[in-house]
């Protein structure tokens, strides 16, 4: 009985010695007088901006808070608010304030009047500047195309990651300027009831990530892009062209093509037409000399309807020629509405290509089938004519044989 009394209390002496250690313990870390924390912000998101960030949070039922403070770069850089609670229940406390550009580590703590701090609250957020500005640039555009409907721009692939939203185009419409966004994921966009002639006036409009409270846009500014403006300059360019006079196989064609005499080598009526089939289509420019029908200076040409705008062009088209050595076929672009030059004026083009020629004198091959083109620069705008010059000499049977499939008009 002795023995357990004995145990008993060395285990109580044990205990209060223990309690008493570790009250002495807690009372150093209040030596100066107890603790106070004010209530901390709860909810905090911070949200991206150009030079600036936006910081939300919620601040809890806490009457005494008077200042938040947030701090960034380590503590060099901060914002104090002042802070009057303003509802019995949760505020939601909402500030925008600039930050110089990069990823930061934002600091909150709120006070109350007498200096007593929060515990640390911390958030991300992202400041864009400069260094994101150098890295965007416009969405590419592959070709402006036509119809009876309007302008039609296409537009290239753009790298998605520095976040592009739509770009801005603008135009004239009947001498009032309209704007137009066409969302990125659009791989085409419609200017309905205009005819555009380059350059695209535009800029591209970039979101760098979801939570961005601002955009960044490229300079509003022209650009030149490859534009067919075959339908806004010409006509009846085939495939399929239309025809005048026909005799059931040849005959010239219809308006706005210019069919000189010379041109016209079937019984001085007909010439620079058939409707013979091949691509698939039935009616082609045509020069064919079997049966001793030459073509000396023969010109087929049409002049644009108006003036092309100052820049570079391609004029190109497909054709299939057996003609042979002894003659020659140009493709000529001339300066004005009134023609294409003779064969000793062909320097005076504004530009020209020959056509094969490489089949023997009595001869149907060896034939091509290519595309050809011609380029051609305007300083100023003007109006240009566009034709063949025929120069094939008739030599019965076999004799020389071209179509040509289609014209285009480019604007580089």
């Amino acid at each position: 009985m002795r023995t357990v009394q004995s145990i008993l209390l060395l285990l109580l002496a044990t205990s209060l010695v223990c309690s008493c250690t570790k009250w002495d313990d807690f009372k150093k870390y209040i030596k100066d007088g107890e603790l106070l924390y004010t209530g901390k912000m709860d909810s905090v998101k911070i949200y991206s901006g150009k030079n600036r960030v936006r910081l939300y949070g919620l601040l809890k039922s806490d009457p005494k808070l008077s200042k938040i403070a947030i701090s960034w770069n380590n503590g060099a850089d901060s914002v104090v608010y002042d802070y009057a609670k303003q509802y019995a229940g949760i505020d939601t406390f909402v500030r925008t304030f600039p930050v110089n550009e990069g990823v930061k580590s934002f600091r909150i703590l709120t006070y109350d009047a007498e200096g007593n701090k929060s515990v640390d609250v911390f958030g991300i957020g992202t400041s864009y500047g400069e260094s994101f500005r150098k890295r965007i640039s416009d969405r590419p555009v592959t070709s402006l195309t036509y119809s009876d409907g309007g302008t039609t721009i296409n537009w290239d692939v753009i790298d998605l990651s520095t976040g592009p939203q739509y770009a801005e185009v603008q135009y004239e419409d009947n001498g009032a300027i309209k704007t137009v966004k066409a969302p990125i994921t659009d791989a085409t966009t419609l200017l309905p009831g205009v005819k555009l002639v380059p350059p695209l006036y535009y800029r591209t409009v970039f979101r760098p990530d979801t939570t961005c409270i601002d955009t960044f846009a490229t300079a509003m500014q022209p650009h030149n892009v490859i534009a067919d403006v075959t339908r806004l300059y010409l006509s009846n360019t085939g495939p399929g062209f239309a025809r005048n006079t026909f005799d059931g196989r040849w005959g010239t064609l219809a308006a706005p093509w210019i069919t000189n005499a010379a041109a016209k080598n079937k019984g001085g009526v007909n010439g620079g037409y058939t409707s013979d089939s091949r691509w698939g289509y039935s009616g082609l420019i045509c020069w064919e000399t079997w049966g001793n029908t030459p073509v000396v200076e023969g010109k087929i040409y049409q002049p644009t309807s108006a003036p092309l705008p100052a820049g570079t062009y391609i004029l190109s088209f497909q054709y299939y020629s057996e003609v042979q050595s002894n003659s020659t076929v140009h493709c000529i672009v001339a300066a004005g509405g009134s023609g294409i030059p003779s064969l000793p004026d062909l320097s005076t083009a504004l530009g020209s290509v020959a056509l094969y020629n490489g089949v023997p004198v009595g001869a149907t091959a060896p034939s091509i089938d290519e595309t050809r083109s011609v380029q051609f620069t305007l300083t100023t705008p003007q109006v240009v004519s566009v034709g063949f010059l025929g120069n094939i000499v008739g030599n019965g049977n076999p004799g020389s044989y071209l179509v040509i499939r289609n014209l285009s008009l480019v604007k580089m």
